[in-house]
């Protein structure tokens, strides 16, 4: 297909007849009804409910993670990793650029500055190789401290997401933090169910945080939760989401500055349905990357982004790469798609081209540009595998 005709192509064509598709809905049956009457019948539904340690310990031996406290969203969980590491007014903490925006507030929300680093075209996630040479040229190391050698700030920590449900290159990102010594949060927020080396990712770094938000692989409605194997960060962490009140029957005292972040039981009790199916829905994934490879393998001018070397990925959203760099022709493919009624979607902006981020300090984004302008995600619901054409 020629890149004219392209300019008319819809991804509609992929599905039955007059299908209107989201991009990701979550998938529930009766199982979730029946959970949460039971939750609201006994009243159980607070943060204070029994539920919800329950659901950490599922979440716990999936991911073979000592420790687990569950948020009631993924940015509240990276705002609790970031104070727990240690970031301060004037830090700074890498990134990416590809990136939800999550990561960038939550630094803002402390003083610190979201630092912005390039990705890789292999995995989507942070790339090591121009991280090192980027570090190896613009820092110092002082006392123990990275420290930028342009701004006289500590970077303090590294946030790497798993982009898409796609394991980064985490340990290699772990020997470039050790030799630089930054610490790691690993945003393993779409990643539920997916493995780097026959190991869950969330427990590579020193935090990982998860998202429960009603588009990820497993829905709690709202909420997130945080990883360690840290028991003293453990220990702050459910401290700092439970507003430091001191355990008393009835008293309201406080140790501390805390964060009312704690997830509700009654959104556990949708949890607990869901992880029961989390096998089933990266099944489901996967077969669906199956079939979108072999419905679009004859379609020359973009191809399917397939899991990572070494990894085992949950392949939260079916991803497609333009092998043009043409963002004009991206956008004219999502509009005619959403004029058929298939909601797919460009990447996210990259966050240094965001208003109040562009001050920001970053390296040089050349794959981060090349992928804003050439990736799509197509809809990746569980349950759309019966009705593609």
């Amino acid at each position: 297909m020629s890149n004219k005709n392209f300019k008319k192509f819809s991804f509609s064509c992929l599905f039955k007849k007059n299908t209107n598709l989201n991009l990701h809905e979550p998938s529930f049956d009766n199982q979730e009804i029946k959970d949460v009457k039971t939750c609201i019948k006994k009243k159980n539904v607070s943060t204070s409910g029994s539920l919800t340690k329950i659901f950490e310990k599922k979440i716990s031996s999936i991911i073979k993670c000592k420790h687990v406290i569950a948020t009631n969203s993924g940015t509240s969980a990276l705002h609790l990793a970031l104070i727990t590491l240690g970031v301060q007014k004037g830090d700074e903490v890498l990134m990416p650029s590809l990136n939800y925006i999550a990561s960038a507030n939550a630094c803002l929300y402390l003083g610190a500055k979201p630092h912005f680093v390039d990705v890789d075209t292999e995995t989507l996630g942070v790339d090591p190789k121009s991280l090192n040479e980027y570090l190896l040229k613009n820092t110092l190391l002082k006392n123990g401290k990275c420290i930028n050698r342009k701004t006289r700030n500590q970077i303090k920590s590294i946030i790497c997401l798993h982009t898409f449900g796609h394991p980064c290159k985490i340990n290699e990102i772990k020997k470039i933090s050790k030799k630089f010594k930054l610490s790691i949060i690993e945003d393993a927020a779409e990643a539920l169910g997916s493995y780097y080396k026959k190991r869950h990712v969330g427990a590579f770094g020193d935090i990982g945080i998860l998202s429960f938000n009603g588009n990820k692989i497993i829905t709690t409605g709202g909420g997130g939760a945080i990883l360690t194997n840290n028991y003293k960060y453990a220990k702050r962490i459910l401290s700092l989401a439970t507003i430091y009140k001191k355990k008393h029957p009835w008293k309201y005292e406080y140790d501390n500055l805390g964060y009312n972040y704690r997830m509700p039981s009654l959104n556990s009790a949708i949890g607990l349905s869901q992880i029961k199916k989390l096998k089933n829905f990266v099944s489901k994934k996967r077969r669906l990357y199956k079939i979108y490879e072999k419905k679009t393998s004859k379609l020359k001018l973009f191809k399917l982004f397939k899991e990572p070397i070494n990894c085992k990925s949950n392949y939260w959203l079916q991803t497609i790469i333009l092998k043009n760099d043409n963002i004009k022709l991206r956008n004219q493919i999502i509009i005619n798609s959403h004029k058929d009624g298939i909601k797919v979607r460009p990447v996210w902006r990259p966050l240094h081209k965001s208003k109040y981020l562009k001050k920001m300090p970053r390296m040089k984004l050349k794959n981060t540009q090349i992928l804003e302008n050439r990736l799509i995600n197509l809809p990746s619901s569980p349950d759309i595998t019966n009705i593609l054409s």
